[in-house]
């Protein structure tokens, strides 16, 4: 009888278990990858890259260079991807892909990865597919090889302000933001955007701002959502570090860039003040640009963001799972 009704025990537990984790399956999780800001490398840190873990499949959110690793180190397959939603074409948060793309290739992976991005994805996609294209071709250098068409294994649906996207147990919602800062109705502003993405999910809402800087379209698309994934940059020390990594940066470029960093990234303090205006319950800080190659110390930023929002703060490592 004690065996009996220990082995009732554990498939109660058992049973409670699965509950569980078909609960978290419907509220999705989101799982940050690389949490290192560009432009500077890190040797701790990955560079921006998240899953958004479904029941029915992984979806990547930003793909910065060592996704792979860091897919394989949360222990998701290749194989469970569906999609990558891409923020903007900057290199920090798209140099995984390349990478991403020739394993699932190797894999000969099922299904077509399908790629969401601005304008300018689609270009950005088949450059990388015509790069595969040597070693597509010589394959394992077997006779007679088999080899998937490395074209028919992705497909690009690119995206822009307001788009809204119904997948499955999943609705993505697409909204411009202000990483970037063209001249309204120039060429370049015509061209390309950045994006910030909300997932609406049966039961949680995610809001992922990317890079940007203060934005009212951000605030709204992340009102009252249940975890806001924000990107977060120490202005003085990333600049500093900059300087230190090139030190023979022509003076305009500098002047660029520090425009760039100043402008089009949020610092601590408006990053409490973009939580607490869209009032949501959970902040996590990723997209760390501190300027830092190593291990940094989080809690002055934490402090700095709790001052100004009262929810719930996290800074977050990689491999972190909400």
């Amino acid at each position: 009888m004690a065996m009996l009704r220990s082995i009732s025990i554990a498939c109660l537990a058992m049973g409670a278990m699965v509950v569980s984790a078909l609960a978290e399956d419907r509220q999705g999780e989101f799982v940050t990858l690389g949490t290192q800001g560009g432009p500077l490398a890190s040797a701790v840190r990955s560079q921006p890259a998240n899953a958004l873990v479904l029941e029915n499949g992984v979806y990547l959110v930003d793909i910065g260079d060592g996704a792979a690793g860091r897919l394989a180190a949360a222990g998701i397959p290749l194989q469970r991807l569906k999609g990558v939603f891409i923020s903007h074409l900057h290199f920090d948060h798209t140099g995984g892909l390349a990478a991403v793309l020739g394993l699932r290739f190797q894999l000969n992976a099922p299904g077509v990865l399908t790629v969401y991005g601005p304008p300018g994805t689609e270009e950005m996609v088949a450059g990388l597919v015509a790069s595969m294209q040597p070693s597509a071709e010589a394959g394992y250098g077997v006779p007679d090889e088999q080899k998937p068409d490395p074209a028919a294994m992705v497909s690009v649906v690119e995206i822009r302000d307001g788009a809204n996207i119904a997948l499955e147990g999943l609705t993505v919602t697409a909204a411009e933001n202000t990483h970037y800062s063209f001249p309204e109705g120039s060429e370049l502003d015509r061209r390309f955007d950045s994006l910030s993405f909300r997932f609406d999910l049966p039961e949680r809402s995610i809001v992922y701002t990317g890079d940007t800087g203060p934005s009212d379209n951000v605030e709204n698309l992340a009102k009252d959502a249940d975890l806001l994934v924000s990107e977060m940059i120490d202005l003085e020390q990333t600049i500093d570090a900059v300087k230190r990594a090139n030190p023979n940066m022509p003076a305009k470029a500098l002047t660029d860039m520090s425009r760039h960093l100043s402008e089009h990234h949020l610092t601590p303090q408006e990053v409490g003040r973009l939580a607490q205006r869209a009032n949501v319950k959970n902040l996590v800080v990723t997209h760390l640009a501190t300027g830092a190659a190593g291990a940094i110390d989080t809690a002055p930023y934490a402090a700095e963001i709790g001052a100004i929002f009262n929810g719930d703060v996290t800074i977050a490592d990689d491999l972190d799972r909400f």
